[in-house]
């Protein structure tokens, strides 16, 4: 039996000198903020498989609802 070999890449890192917030300030336009919620999981399925039927993202889904509710 022949010993298989593996090669483990170094982990990416980022490049010197590199702002997190200026990256996510340039992937959104404006600063982001984490929201992080428990919900039920029985709320989360539904909530999951009603954004896939619809063939929508469950972050712009929350994006939308938020920004419905609290228009500006």
């Amino acid at each position: 039996m022949s010993k298989k070999q593996v090669t483990i890449s170094q982990k990416p890192q980022r490049a010197a000198g590199a702002d997190v917030d200026a990256w996510v300030r340039e992937r959104s336009g404006e600063p982001s903020k984490r929201l992080t919620i428990d919900i039920p999981a029985s709320l989360h399925a539904r909530f999951k498989s009603r954004c896939a039927l619809q063939g929508i993202n469950m972050k712009r889904a929350i994006l939308n609802l938020l920004n419905e509710k609290f228009p500006e």
